[in-house]
């Protein structure tokens, strides 16, 4: 008798441990689907993020280096700028899909026109190519 109480005590031990276990199971679970839910997005939103690149030219169509491309962003107003290269290239990368913004370019006394790039344009890799034709104006 004394054996099978002392049976009786140690099962209900190790129920008690292995229902303690049970109930960490789902939240071990959750946290893990909540994890990999997270870094799909990640990656989704990585993969959705815009470029905008392209190549400054002059009036003669040769491109030109060390000009200066603003993007503005139309929502924030805010202003990046790049130098282009000795072939006239620039890119602006990791932009936002939801917004819109405007590109144009300057060197010395001249400026292209600007474009604009809209949000409802659904390309993510963009080609802008920025013609120097009219003079900046003055302040």
């Amino acid at each position: 008798m004394k054996l099978a109480k002392q049976l009786r005590v140690v099962w209900g031990m190790r129920w008690c441990h292995l229902a303690s276990i049970a109930r960490f199971v789902p939240l071990v679970w959750l946290a893990m689907s909540l994890a990999a839910s997270a870094s799909a997005q990640d990656n989704k939103a990585e993969a959705q993020l815009r470029t905008v690149h392209g190549t400054v030219i002059d009036k003669n169509d040769n491109p030109v280096s060390s000009s200066v491309v603003y993007l503005v962003n139309v929502k924030t107003q805010s202003i990046i700028t790049r130098i282009t290269d000795q072939s006239g290239a620039y890119r602006f990368s990791g932009l936002d899909p939801n917004v819109d913004y405007e590109v144009h370019a300057e060197d010395n006394a001249l400026m292209s026109s600007t474009r604009t790039i809209s949000s409802f344009d659904s390309r993510r890799d963009i080609e802008v190519v920025l013609k120097l034709t009219r003079k900046k104006p003055t302040q």
